[in-house]
């Protein structure tokens, strides 16, 4: 008989919907000494409290190391000068506007109202005061970079490790060996987070046993919210940000652009993973939008590592949604913080499954909010995580044909058999 085997994906949506029924079922008996002490107070919360301590232990070395290495790969900006300016302009702006739009949207439609995560969590939940706008900026850069790691002040962190891939890049051979040190380094980091997420379903399960046990139904409809938002988040930044630049920079048509790249999309929606689809996406800008081998080598690689702007929406949302669950009014330095955060730290962010969720726990750290609330969106994660790598791979396909137009850098393709029509511009 052939034993079935379930991908790590099914796994954790098996252990939401397990959680979800076993906190349903203990729900009436909240009060039983038997399920206050072993279950909800030792069961649930040693196993998910240990698999977000595990998280917190990978979130400072795995940034430091990706952003390092992201930061130190674009030796080739120097070479391609303006071209070079152009593609981070894009890319570090659109994730820029993408996150405001879901912190935006998530304070309209406030997914997290109803629930009270905070009766589930003994510390007390609080973020930063409010600072000056000066003062953030001034934060951001680490007096001692050891301490700002030890305390996990994460814009330091970003900050110093981006620091430390620039000089690597411009340093280049005669740092080889540190850039190689880090770039193993960063795959054990990443090792690390696979092994982890190996825990994610029993994580899961714990968080969401306890979560549903405490509160019973009404954790359900914000859920749902929080889902619908991020959807929402995400057709809108597609529609109106890339389409408009698309339409108004590159002047292409949006129809003509979705029919040509529709390959690519479907290729990131099924594996959730950027750099899966740099293989397709060059096949694609080069031979059916004629886009020059130059420009469309250099985008769409640097793009699969910074362009994360569906990660930056679902990190925006989330954080409102979880800041909401526990009762905390986000200042408006808050908010700043975290357009920042998200959008230095989406250089290094690694373009490979599930990384997003480490990363949203940096978010979260960085403004003060727990980790613990990660656990109620986990279980619905993959499903989005499809949906906004097809956001971040279209992005870079925008990008890409947007410098390739101003930089005269599209040639002309014949129609295929089905009719595609020309790559020129409009």
């Amino acid at each position: 008989m052939k034993k079935l085997s379930l991908s790590l994906t099914s796994k954790i949506f098996v252990s939401l919907v397990l959680g979800i029924i076993t906190g349903l079922v203990l729900h009436p008996m909240k009060g039983n000494a038997f399920v206050e002490t072993y279950l909800i107070n030792f069961l649930f919360s040693f196993l998910g409290s240990g698999f977000m301590r595990a998280i917190r232990m990978i979130v400072v070395p795995l940034v430091f190391c990706s952003l390092t290495v992201g930061a130190a790969g674009i030796e080739d900006v120097r070479k391609l000068g303006r071209v070079g300016v152009k593609i981070l302009a894009f890319y570090l702006g659109t994730t820029a506007v993408a996150i405001t739009l879901a912190l935006g949207l998530g304070n309209i439609i406030n997914p997290g109202k109803g629930i009270v995560l905070s009766d589930i969590v003994a510390s007390k939940v609080s973020v930063g005061e409010s600072k000056p706008f000066v003062d953030i900026l001034l934060g951001m850069i680490p007096v001692n970079p050891v301490e700002a790691m030890t305390k996990g002040d994460m814009l330091q962190i970003i900050v110093f490790a981006i620091l430390c891939g620039v000089g690597i890049s411009l340093l280049g051979d005669r740092v080889k060996t540190i850039k190689k040190g880090i770039e193993e380094a960063n795959n054990l980091m990443l090792k690390l987070v696979e092994l982890i997420m190996k825990l994610a379903p029993y994580g899961v399960y714990g968080l969401i046993a306890k979560t549903f046990t405490t509160l019973g139904y009404a954790a359900m409809l914000p859920l749902l919210k929080y889902f619908l938002g991020v959807i929402a988040a995400l057709i809108i930044h597609y529609l109106i940000t890339y389409q408009g630049l698309l339409v108004l920079v590159a002047r292409y048509n949006p129809i003509k652009f979705v029919k040509k790249y529709a390959s690519t999309m479907v290729v990131a929606f099924s594996t959730s993973s950027s750099n899966a689809t740099i293989p397709t996406s060059l096949k694609a800008m080069q031979e059916n939008f004629g886009v020059s081998k130059s420009i469309s080598s250099f985008t769409i690689p640097l793009g699969s590592t910074i362009n994360m702007d569906g990660t930056a929406i679902m990190q925006g949302m989330a954080t409102v949604f979880i800041a909401q669950a526990y009762g905390v009014e986000l200042t408006m330095g808050n908010y700043i913080t975290v357009i920042f955060t998200a959008t230095l730290a989406s250089i290094g962010t690694a373009g490979v499954p599930g990384v997003g969720l480490i990363m949203l726990g940096m978010v979260l750290t960085e403004i003060g909010l727990p980790l613990d609330g990660i656990a109620l969106i986990m279980g619905i994660d993959r499903l989005l995580d499809m949906l906004r790598t097809v956001v971040n791979v279209t992005g870079d396909a925008v990008c890409t044909l947007i410098v390739a137009k101003t930089e005269s850098e599209i040639v002309e393709v014949e129609e295929d058999s089905f009719g595609s029509v020309e790559a020129e511009s409009l």
